[in-house]
């Protein structure tokens, strides 16, 4: 419960990083979401993946809006910093955040209700935009705090828990995120640690709009026979177009392979994303290939996970708007006005 604290003992025996931090400096509050909520996975494998990246807790700007999902950022990393928004504006306030501030790493954290209802008009321009970002949609396909209603990513057909039949056509975020020009894009699911961690390693290390939506079955409400976002049925359709694993550039390493086995994506920051292709001609940086196979898929009732799409030369809203690199909020008065002969130069300029 919220008003319990997490005990603050260190094992002496846990493993450190870079920074001389352990995993439990990455952890938050104690949750206090339902036993078994695929949420509390998801938290536990940004703390796994923020410890591996040897990242400093307080570069971190965590945002998130109203929801189950919206609750989370309170459990993961505790000495960051963090903003709880009204529903549905979350990527609104990140994007003013990193416009003030681009020293900082962004993490947004929304539901399916925040970004795909309410919040579906500031989740594309935000995407569209290019903020750098990652963004990840802990999707449950249902309204957890309100008892269980179908959300827009409920997909047509599926049952509710008491066996009401859902008629209305699903949002799918992915599609959606790769018509807008998301830079990165992939899917998850909460009950795969394997594939999630090395997914959110990558998106952190990635410059311009990283989104990820993870399949999170609510225990509750949507966990049953005729849910298209249960444990079993994911777990039944999983179709994974890779195996991933992140390798964060210290010394060289020589490799041996065979041709044709493997898709080396080089990130902006000279990050390596490792891709081992295990679908026949899957492309993960053609964009339009990605589309059409997502496509392909769905209409075989398939959940396809994995990376989807990268652009391995993706700029952000920074580069768009061409700012200075110092950021905003540590720009001086002498900076910000410059003078009047300066603005007549500019005026003129526009002439």
């Amino acid at each position: 419960m919220t008003y319990i604290t997490k005990p603050q003992l260190h094992h002496p025996r846990l493993l450190e990083n870079a920074l001389g931090k352990t995993r439990r400096d990455y952890e938050g509050s104690v949750s206090t979401l339902c036993a078994g909520c695929g949420h509390d996975s998801i938290s536990a494998a940004i703390i796994q993946a923020a410890y591996e990246l040897d990242l400093p807790p307080h570069r971190v700007a965590k945002l998130s809006g109203i929801g189950c999902s919206s609750k989370t950022p309170d459990y993961f990393l505790g000495a960051s910093h963090g903003f709880n928004t009204v529903h549905g504006r979350m990527p609104s306030v990140l994007t003013g955040a990193n416009l003030a501030n681009r020293d900082l790493i962004y993490l947004g954290v929304s539901g399916d209700g925040d970004s795909a209802s309410i919040g579906f008009g500031q989740f594309a321009h935000a995407i569209r935009r290019g903020v750098n970002m990652t963004y990840i949609v802990e999707n449950n396909g249902v309204y957890g705090l309100t008892k269980g209603q179908f959300s827009a990513t409920s997909d047509k057909g599926s049952k509710s828990k008491k066996g009401v039949v859902n008629h209305d056509s699903a949002i799918d975020l992915v599609s959606v995120a790769l018509q807008l020009g998301a830079t990165f894009v992939a899917r998850s699911f909460s009950g795969d640690k394997a594939q999630l961690v090395p997914l959110i390693k990558a998106a952190l290390s990635h410059q311009g709009s990283a989104f990820i939506d993870c399949i999170s079955p609510c225990i509750q409400f949507n966990n049953h026979a005729g849910s298209t976002k249960s444990f079993d049925y994911v777990r039944d359709h999983n179709e994974a177009v890779n195996t991933l694993d992140f390798v964060v550039p210290r010394e060289a390493i020589h490799v041996d392979y065979e041709p044709g086995t493997n898709t080396m994506v080089t990130q902006h920051d000279g990050s390596v994303l490792n891709l081992h292709k295990l679908a026949e001609h899957y492309d993960p940086t053609d964009r339009i290939s990605a589309m059409a196979y997502l496509a392909s898929r769905q209409a075989q009732g398939e959940v396809v996970t994995g990376l989807l799409y990268v652009d391995p030369k993706a700029q952000d809203l920074h580069e768009g708007l061409e700012t200075v690199e110092t950021p905003l909020n540590q720009l001086t008065d002498a900076e910000l006005i410059p003078g009047s002969k300066v603005l007549e130069r500019l005026n003129a300029s526009l002439r």
